[in-house]
């Protein structure tokens, strides 16, 4: 994977250049063609596979521009984490560019609510997220809540380290399918029966809720519109953080400032 400066306006892209012609498919809400063990996107038969981990680290760098080259069909995994995509930003650094972007603000609340997750927008001056997990069956994980506000510093410090997890009993059901062939405890904490499986322990006591607080900032970033507000979310995946994207990017097409 590479990163390449973007000319004004372009916003955030990805081009296949392992493909003919290597075709581009834009980094937003629209382009979301599933949702399964990650948010992927598409045109047709071009598809980038499991863009949240990489767009939560644009998003936290708040970088407006860029073209993410990739010679597969998804950035590389790393550590499940956004670990890797820091550190190739940290190494390249941040151009400003001329242009002013206008930030958008919500200005009254967004919601959705879809077979038990609940996802609300709030008005607010800053970006915050808080998240709560809650696995009352799963003693290890139990009832998790984070809340932070979205800064380059935060991010990086707080959630940029934290790991993919997964239920072993939904891991060996994928196995068995010939499924996540690239998944092992290199990029993923697995939770069997009372017990967290990891390489080196965990990050944080709390590394769950974090990694799911990275997932939703990867994810709404999709709207494609820069934007401040409280997110409040509960048991929300790809899935619905990509129908809430949807609703929040109408509501902010309204409300620019």
């Amino acid at each position: 994977m590479r990163l390449v400066p973007g000319e004004e306006g372009t916003g955030v892209v990805f081009r296949r250049m392992d493909l003919s012609g290597q075709p581009v498919v834009p980094a937003t809400i629209e382009y979301v063609s599933s949702t399964a063990r990650g948010t992927n996107v598409g045109i047709g038969d071009v598809v980038v596979m499991t863009v949240e981990h990489v767009l939560a680290a644009l998003r936290a760098f708040e970088i407006d521009n860029v073209c993410v080259e990739l010679s597969n069909c998804e950035p590389p995994a790393g550590n499940g984490s956004s670990d890797i995509f820091v550190e190739m930003l940290d190494r390249a650094g941040v151009v400003e560019q001329s242009s002013e972007v206008p930030i958008a603000k919500i200005c009254e609340p967004v919601w959705l609510e879809e077979g038990g997750v609940t996802i609300v927008g709030l008005p607010s001056d800053r970006y915050q997220v808080s998240y709560t997990l809650h696995y009352p069956k799963i003693e290890v994980l139990g009832t998790q809540h984070f809340c932070m506000d979205i800064t380059q510093e935060n991010f990086c410090e707080q959630v940029a380290s934290c790991r993919t997890f997964a239920l072993y009993d939904e891991l060996n059901f994928l196995m068995d399918r010939g499924l996540i062939r690239g998944g092992s405890l290199e990029n993923a904490v697995v939770i069997h029966d009372d017990a967290i499986v990891s390489k080196g322990g965990l990050y944080f006591k709390d590394e769950a809720v974090r990694h799911k607080v990275l997932d939703l900032i990867g994810d709404l970033s999709l709207v494609g519109i820069p934007f401040v507000g409280h997110i409040i979310a509960l048991m929300s995946g790809h899935a619905t953080n990509c129908l809430f994207a949807k609703k929040l990017y109408h509501h902010l097409s309204r409300e620019k400032v």
